[in-house]
């Protein structure tokens, strides 16, 4: 089922707990949600207090582990409730209220990003409007910065088609996950983009400006 607003403003509270029992279990949706953070984390802390854009940040499960590193934090969530229990772990973050569905809000891309991180959010576009997405982002990079996504992700449609299988019952047709192969082919022409599968049904994408000069 697709959550709306209010549905994750209700979830809010126990959303921590929810990824954890499936985590635990190491079942769709979020099995390997830890490995995925983990590679995100050491990714951001490559780059010493860095600046981090994160595009539906929930109850600041990721970022509030970067701020207390010293990274400058910026992001946005539609989830009221689930913004003040971020708020609480990362008084100093500059957070707001927008619905990515809605694009990028101006007030946030005053800066370029060192980092622009994204963890079970982008599901909910389209393939067409990931690509779309991605291709914004790429814009509010520093010359050396990284698009990093952590998403229900699949090297191939097989794969993400067996999953739906395994996963009968309880699998939701109403997300758009990602699938590498298809993606890889729809930016390829302008940047460059990497996978990490670390889970049967998640990984990790990382993303950067493709290289002008490379031969």
């Amino acid at each position: 089922m697709l959550l709306n607003k209010e549905g994750f403003d209700l979830w809010a509270d126990g959303y921590d707990q929810t990824v954890q029992h499936s985590e635990e279990k190491y079942q769709y949706p979020f099995a390997g949600y830890k490995a995925i953070l983990n590679k995100i984390f050491n990714e951001v802390m490559a780059v010493p207090a860095s600046t981090v854009l994160d595009i539906g940040f929930g109850t600041g499960i990721l970022t509030a582990k970067l701020y207390e590193q010293g990274h400058s934090i910026y992001g946005f969530d539609f989830s009221a409730n689930m913004i003040a229990i971020a708020k609480e772990k990362m008084p100093e973050a500059h957070l707001m209220e927008w619905d990515l569905m809605n694009g990028l809000p101006q007030e946030l891309l005053q800066q370029p990003y060192d980092a622009i991180i994204s963890t079970y959010a982008l599901h909910h576009f389209t393939d067409e409007q990931k690509a779309l997405y991605i291709t914004q982002l790429l814009q509010h990079l520093s010359p050396t910065g990284k698009i990093l996504i952590g998403d229900v992700a699949f090297q191939t449609r097989e794969q993400l088609e067996q999953c739906r299988q395994d996963s009968e019952g309880y699998w939701d047709e109403d997300e758009f996950y990602f699938v590498h192969e298809e993606l890889k082919v729809a930016l390829q022409e302008i940047c460059e983009l990497t996978f990490y599968p670390l889970s049967h049904c998640g990984g990790v994408f990382v993303i950067s400006r493709k290289n002008i000069n490379a031969d």
